[in-house]
């Protein structure tokens, strides 16, 4: 039996965007007799607000992706989890994977010398620095972690079994100065929690797989499969975002839209005018 979920961040309200990836993990576990479930990302600090997770609630029951009314088993929060994220965080410093970090983003700009999925790569100016660790943020010595693990794969339902090549990314941030943990770090503990076995998200995190894959297998965690699904994009080519006014669901839902039509059009490849599908498209939030 499969479980997929749909972990979507409180920080703004949903749109069809996010109605199409929900859609896509439900419809994947529906079809194989598995398992569907919600979990709330909400370790983003202040911009992580309560309202934002019942309207998740409302908008996810009224397009029909909640079956009787209730989830396959309780709904996750990442922010009940700050303890796993800290003790795998002192695990990897333990192994001497971790090392602090104070560079700042134009400091890094200035001086990386590729791009990564991410933007600049970090040239990893820190990680022989004697650096105060006190507030400061910690990378991920991927060089080092790989010459742990050896070579590694992942598999794709659509593109297969995959070289694991984190190093594009270069050193990660795992523990962030401001944050519990960082996406790479809480997404990956989080799934293993969960017994997730089918990893469904669009593929704008297709790179983010690799790292995953990687801190897998330091952390001896269970591999899942993944499911990088194409997105919706605007006119322009990028993905729908709620910091750019993507109309939301809940407006939708309080204009007496119907939600399960709109899933079914979604399902049958109709889209609001201006809006397309494509499986390539900047990353965005």
């Amino acid at each position: 039996m499969i479980r997929t979920r749909f972990a979507p961040s409180p920080n703004g309200p949903l749109h069809l965007g996010h109605a199409y990836a929900a859609m896509i993990a439900h419809d994947l576990a529906r079809d194989r007799g598995g398992e569907f479930l919600l979990r709330i990302e909400d370790i983003d600090g202040e911009r992580s607000r309560a309202e934002f997770v019942e309207e998740f609630f409302l908008d996810l029951a009224w397009l029909g992706l909640v079956r009787d009314g209730t989830w396959d088993g309780e709904v996750r929060f990442q922010s009940r989890r700050l303890e796993s994220y800290a003790a795998a965080g002192e695990r990897l410093k333990a192994m001497g994977l971790l090392y602090p970090c104070r560079c700042t983003r134009a400091e890094i700009a200035a001086a990386a010398t590729a791009m990564g999925p991410d933007g600049p790569v970090y040239p990893g100016t820190c990680r022989h620095r004697d650096v105060d660790p006190d507030g400061a943020a910690w990378r991920l010595d991927v060089t080092r972690a790989l010459d742990l693990t050896g070579p590694l794969e992942w598999t794709d339902e659509a593109a297969g079994t995959q070289a694991a090549t984190p190093e594009i990314f270069g050193d990660v941030v795992l523990l962030r100065k401001d944050l519990p943990a960082s996406y790479h770090l809480a997404a990956t503990l989080d799934d293993a929690e969960d017994g997730i076995t089918l990893v469904t998200r669009g593929m704008d995190l297709f790179p983010a797989s690799h790292v995953h894959r990687l801190l897998q297998a330091l952390l001896g965690l269970p591999v899942p499969v993944w499911h990088h699904h194409a997105l919706l994009i605007e006119p322009d080519g990028r993905k729908l975002a709620k910091r750019r006014g993507a109309p939301s669901l809940g407006d939708r839902r309080r204009a007496g839209e119907d939600g399960p039509a709109i899933v079914e059009a979604l399902r049958q490849g109709r889209f609001p005018a201006g809006i397309s599908l494509s499986a390539g498209v900047d990353q965005g939030a």
